[in-house]
Formats: C-alpha cells, structure tokens, sequence
C-alpha cells in the first residue's frame, strides 16, 4: 500500500505539533510505504529535514509557495458556459450553495490551465461583478490584482503533476486539503483528511490580527479558506479529528457528520518510565519547564512577564524553554530582549533538545499558546507525572480536568489566554503546594494511561488505511 501524507508548514521542516505526529505514524507503519507532498513557504526557512526520514518514506516532493509568481506569458483560455458559471460560483456563491463536485471537476479538467483562467476574460468579468456586489469602496485594479493573488498559489498547487498513491491522507484543509482533493478526484483514489487545529478557523484568526488586509479584503480571504475546507470536506471519504469540540466545529463549517471520526492523539506511557534520578543542582529550584516551539502562536511573551512576577514571589523560580527557535528568530530575539529589559533571572532557552533527559527535572509544566489542538507536548508530560498550566485552548481543558465519566480529578490548571495575572497567581500556588501537585502529576499519568493510548491511535489509523485501501465504495 503507498499513502501519499499532504503536509503544509510542516513535516518534514518543522519539529513538533502536527509534524511529531505524522512521524509516529510512518515509523509504527513500516509494511506501508509513504510519500511526502510537503507545501511549504520558502526554502531559506524549510529547507532542511528536521527528522530522520524512515526507509517506508520513498519520495519528498514540496513545493515552495513563494518561489512562484504571477509573470510572464499567459495561453488565453474561454470557458463554456458551463464552466463559466462553476468558476463565477466558487468566486462569488455563497458557502451554503457551494458545488463542490462541479467546482473538482472544473479543476480537473483544465489542471494544466488553472493558472491562465486566472488571467482570463471570464474571471476579470467575473471579479468585476463580485467587485460591484460590496468591494467599490477601493479600486477595481487592486481588487482584481488582490483576489488574482489570492487564488493563485492554489491554483498553480493543482496544476501540480499528481503523485500515484493509493491513498491520499490531508494532514489539514486548505492548500493541502484542496491538494488531497484534486488527486483523489483526479486519480480516482480515496481521501483521508486529519485535522488537528482546525485550519479554517486558525486562518480566520490571522486574518483578523493581520495588518496587511484591511476591512473587506479580509471578509473575502476568510470566505475563500471557508471554501477550501468545504469542498475538502465533501470529497473526503473520512476525516479524523482529535476531540468533540473540533467535531462540532467541523460540523458548523460544512462536513458531514458521518464522516467524522474522534481519534485522540496518543503516547506510549512506558517510554516515559524510564527518567533518570532528579540531579541534586536542579533540587536547589522550583523548575518550570516549557516545551514549545518560540513562535508567536504560542505566547511565549506571556509566559516571561509572568515568570517576572513569580520571581518576585518565589525567588528560587526558574523558568527552562526547549523547544525550536530557528523557525522564527525575530519572534525568539524579541523574547530574548524582553528577558534582559525586565532583568529575569533564571531564564535558559535550550533550543531544540532531547525532551526526555530534561523531564525528570521539571515540578511543573507550562503552555501558553493562543491555540492548539490536542498538544503531544502535554501528553507527555503529564505521562512523566508533571502537573501542567495552561492556556484554555483546543482540548487542554478535557486533558487537565478530564471530560465526562472521568472521575479521576485534576491533573493541573487552565487560565485564560494572554492573562498575565492569572497566569502568575497558579504558577506561585504550585510553587507553595507542592504535595498537591505531585499528586496532579499522578492523575495526569493515569488519564494518559487509561483514555490516551499510543496503541489505540495505531490501531485506529492503520484499520482506516486498510479499509481505504480495500474498499472500492469510493470509486465514481
């Protein structure tokens, strides 16, 4: 069996996350071969492997979106009339009227000419006629030019030569959903789509903070995202997700419920028996540890005026952050500065390490993140033994409360995002209870024990591979 994993902004180039998990997944399948279909953003930041890539991965194809432009010469393409209304649907159709399977084959049909419909006179008259529906307010040129810029990277993705695979597995919707849809519709071959996050709603909230869109240009890009996961929805045979939350929202975005799945991320609680004696040096600190990526989605900022705070209060405090910072280094410099400006003592940034020899040094765990899905990093540490803090995001709550029918108590804290306060007021409480939370630590080891099982995320997986790959319920 060959399963094409359609990655974007991650594996192989990114450590962590999302990336930790598809690693998982081809080294516990070594009779499947895998192929990477890597969408990355420019090959000076995603260039390198961050993993030792297994022998069953047999190829790595990425395409790096910003080594594209839209330039030089462009065939002249004249849709029928048909086609023109499928292509004036996606542009302008409201979500709920989306036709998802005209939209696949329109693109299936001119894969090799996706790039010049944009140039086209249909799609100019088209934006023209969206543009007088509510966007008049700036000029047509620019208009044109933004929503050409905007479908562009997607289109010239599909036009891409599509990898033969058995299975196509999306490891999220947008580019590398629409990706996953075009060769499933296009080779005939089933679709798997996994999210995490969810990916609609991630972009959703970039878009809002961002400065480089203003008013309705950021309603058009939101609605286009919206797009992507619906049609990606739709053509996916199955799609995993990791708690009910994500589910429901799932749901509310367009997909239908019966193709949904819950597999909750999962760790084997043994690799994480084996932690070697505390060292007598660190028993001189209540040691924080914080295992994060230092990028801005996961708040490290917060985190360091917090710790600020907390060393006022308990002067043994020290605050230790592994975790990748090449991915970001303006991010991780302006955290490095905001250390030295707030004079913080006891702060150690250790890059990227060998999480287990630090864990068994840890009293307590921190995540800061302004979203997340169901984080590996937490399960970890709580199958360590480590209470936690963290932020209420994605299906931290569930992991550190437990979700209904779980009686076995609290395994750490959540506090609300970005709060400061809060956030400072649980780390001093852990600080002077210490026998509490090392009996947190001991409820967070059995919830992972008993509810997040590395051998059923497995299992799971490699019964909805087979059935894929058996089934012929997919095909036209």
């Amino acid at each position: 069996m060959r399963v094409c994993l359609i990655c974007e902004g991650s594996y192989p180039y990114v450590l962590g996350g999302v990336s930790s998990w598809i690693q998982m997944l081809i080294e516990n399948y070594s009779d499947i071969e895998f192929i990477i279909w890597s969408i990355a953003t420019n090959k000076e930041e995603m260039s390198d492997y961050k993993y030792n890539l297994p022998s069953n991965v047999k190829k790595v194809k990425t395409f790096y979106i910003s080594e594209h432009r839209i330039e030089g010469h462009y065939r002249k393409i004249k849709l029928d009339s048909n086609d023109k209304e499928v292509l004036r649907n996606l542009l302008i159709g409201d979500l709920n009227s989306i036709e998802w399977k005209e939209c696949l084959c329109l693109m299936k049909k001119y894969q090799k000419n996706l790039v010049n419909i944009l140039m086209s006179k249909d799609f100019f008259n088209i934006s023209l006629e969206l543009y007088r529906m509510g966007y008049s307010k700036t000029s047509f040129n620019e208009f044109l030019w933004s929503l050409r810029g905007m479908y562009f990277p997607f289109m010239k993705i599909l036009s891409e030569d599509m990898i033969e695979a058995d299975i196509y597995h999306a490891v999220s919707t947008g580019y590398a959903g629409m990706l996953g849809s075009i060769a499933s519709n296009v080779k005939n071959k089933p679709l798997l789509l996994s999210e995490h996050g969810i990916y609609t709603r991630e972009r959703e909230e970039d878009i809002i903070r961002s400065n480089w869109l203003r008013g309705s240009f950021k309603e058009l890009w939101i609605n286009f995202f919206k797009k992507m996961s619906l049609i990606t929805y739709n053509q996916a045979n199955i799609v995993t997700t990791l708690f009910e939350v994500n589910k429901t929202l799932q749901i509310e975005l367009g997909c239908p419920e019966e193709k949904i799945l819950i597999i909750p991320n999962g760790v084997d609680i043994n690799d994480f028996s084996d932690l070697n004696p505390r060292s007598e040096e660190s028993k001189k600190y209540f040691n924080i540890g914080a295992i994060l990526r230092i990028v801005p989605i996961k708040d490290v900022k917060t985190m360091l005026l917090a710790f600020a705070n907390v060393k006022k209060l308990v002067p043994n405090a020290k605050l230790n952050i592994l975790g990748n910072y090449d991915e970001n280094p303006e991010y991780y410099n302006e955290c490095v500065q905001l250390v030295n400006m707030l004079l913080i003592e006891d702060v150690v940034f250790y890059g990227q390490a060998n999480i287990k020899g630090y864990l068994n040094e840890f009293d307590l765990l921190l995540l800061t993140s302004i979203s997340e899905g169901q984080p590996l990093s937490v399960l970890e540490g709580m199958a360590s033994g480590i209470p936690y803090i963290c932020t209420n995001v994605g299906d931290c709550k569930s992991l550190l409360e437990g979700n209904c029918g779980d009686n076995l108590g609290l395994s750490g804290f959540i506090v609300p995002i970005m709060d400061t306060q809060a956030l400072t007021k649980q780390i001093v409480y852990c600080a002077k209870n210490k026998e509490r939370i090392s009996k947190m630590g001991m409820v967070g080891k059995a919830r992972v024990s008993k509810y997040y099982k590395k051998s059923y995320f497995l299992e799971k997986f490699k019964e909805i591979y087979e059935e894929l790959g058996e089934s012929k319920a997919w095909q036209a």
